[in-house]
């Protein structure tokens, strides 16, 4: 077999993830062949899941965390989705997104059945008149966004969790803060279960908390939420699973204990403070020299640079677009300033 080697962050501008901290690399290979999909039988790997819970319920400000270690983004939302259908008495369920919401979403709507509603935003964020034209008596969960995967914007939480209230509805309140989840301890937005009747949370340590890949989180207020999604097995040592998939990773679990052990909070909160700084100097150079640019509220950074995203690739940059076409760069740790030094300097050259 032809030897080959991963590729390197040293260009990758526009990923969710980020160079696993070291202390996380140590801690996967040594739980590689764990399962924590059977708690009873890999027992040491289970208190590290339940460790992992804790500490992404402190990040969340939440006092009992109920959840588990997913496999992303993409099966936490899915979970939230199910768990909100599996709960409502409705046939015909729905649920409220807004149309920055990640696609994951509508995957879950695909395999679960439901009916996906799309709430229009207002300056990045979901209109919250919209969003209550689109609720009824059918819908089963309202989704906030605590870090847009475009533009890193931040819903508003607390006001979706009024809105819900004043409608007497009894639909559940998502916040999907994968990305984000990290970042905004250390601000002053309003997002998260303290601040508003949140349900249930998507946040994922293999992004910006530094974890090896695949470890994401789904948090749930309480316990008894998790029931609607648990299942028998009686065939494991433990009689049932609220997991969707089976077998997890263990490297995972053990990975994001690791990465929240020796980061939470000072490193976390350091890390911010360094990739927010980072972002706005980007944000800056790129508004002097001409460029449209999306101020960025998060540190991710869109701009139109006017055609100029193929070249900058075909020069090894890994570059996303948005929806309407601006190059986006996600400030992780490994987007340092020497690094976008050197992006501006190519993109003077092809520009």
């Amino acid at each position: 077999m032809q030897e080959s080697s991963p590729q390197t962050f040293s260009r990758v501008l526009s990923s969710m993830c980020t160079e696993p901290h070291p202390a996380a690399r140590e801690a996967a290979e040594q739980f590689l062949a764990t399962n924590p999909g059977d708690p009873a039988t890999y027992e040491t790997v289970a208190d590290l899941e339940r460790r992992v819970i804790d500490g992404l319920g402190e990040l969340a400000r939440l006092t009992t965390p109920a959840g588990y270690v997913t496999s992303g983004g993409t099966e936490a939302n899915l979970q939230a989705i199910r768990l909100a259908r599996n709960r409502a008495e409705t046939r015909t369920p729905n649920v409220v997104v807004p149309a920055s919401a990640h696609f994951s979403f509508t995957k879950a709507a695909d395999v679960l059945g439901v009916d996906l509603r799309v709430a229009p935003l207002d300056e990045y964020r979901v209109d919250l008149d919209a969003v209550a034209e689109l609720l009824d008596e059918d819908t089963v969960a309202v989704v906030g966004v605590a870090g847009t995967t475009e533009y890193g914007r931040v819903d508003p939480i607390p006001a979706l969790g009024d809105l819900l209230a004043d409608d007497g509805t009894d639909a559940l309140l998502h916040v999907d803060a994968a990305w984000g989840g990290f970042a905004l301890p250390f601000t002053d937005r309003d997002w998260d279960f303290r601040d508003a009747p949140v349900d249930t949370m998507t946040i994922d340590p293999h992004k910006l908390g530094r974890a090896v890949v695949p470890a994401g989180g789904l948090l749930a207020r309480e316990e008894s939420l998790l029931a609607n999604l648990a299942v028998e097995t009686p065939y494991l040592e433990s009689t049932s699973q609220v997991a969707l998939t089976g077998t997890r990773s263990g490297a995972g679990v053990a990975s994001a204990a690791a990465a929240l052990e020796a980061l939470w909070p000072d490193g976390y909160r350091e890390q911010y403070a360094t990739t927010q700084a980072t972002a706005e100097w980007l944000a800056d150079r790129l508004m002097t020299r001409g460029y449209d640019t999306v101020p960025p509220e998060l540190p991710i950074v869109a701009a139109d640079l006017n055609g100029a995203v193929a070249p900058l690739r075909e020069r090894g940059w890994r570059l996303a677009r948005t929806e309407h076409g601006e190059a986006q760069v996600v400030v992780g740790p490994h987007v340092t300033r020497e690094r976008l030094q050197a992006l501006l300097a190519d993109l003077e050259a092809v520009a």
